[in-house]
């Protein structure tokens, strides 16, 4: 069976990720920068296969999966949308999270 979701990324969760990517770049090596994709592009497809397989945050409706255990990606499902909210970098405090839908 196929699956109808699609993936939305907010401008937060956007700025979010590229600015992991731009700290890898400043900091690591290119190797790093695809494991992260990698395992990024892993996790997004397993979204897509079953939404609500990953637990819930303390965040109301709001999923979580821990990306490489430095980062946090939060999502929603919103009907056959999946909101990417935040690509949280777990290096920071966690009252700077912002969770903002689409």
């Amino acid at each position: 069976m196929k699956n109808t979701y699609k993936i939305l990324w907010t401008p937060q969760a956007e700025e979010d990720l590229e600015g992991t990517i731009n700290y890898l770049e400043e900091n690591f090596s290119e190797k790093e920068i695809r494991r992260l994709l990698n395992e990024l592009r892993k996790y997004l497809d397993a979204i897509l296969e079953n939404p609500l397989s990953f637990k819930l945050s303390e965040f109301r409706d709001v999923r979580k999966v821990t990306v490489l255990k430095y980062n946090t990606l939060y999502y929603q499902v919103v009907g056959e949308n999946i909101e990417i909210l935040s690509f949280f970098s777990n290096r920071q405090n966690p009252d700077k999270r912002h969770l903002i839908s689409l």
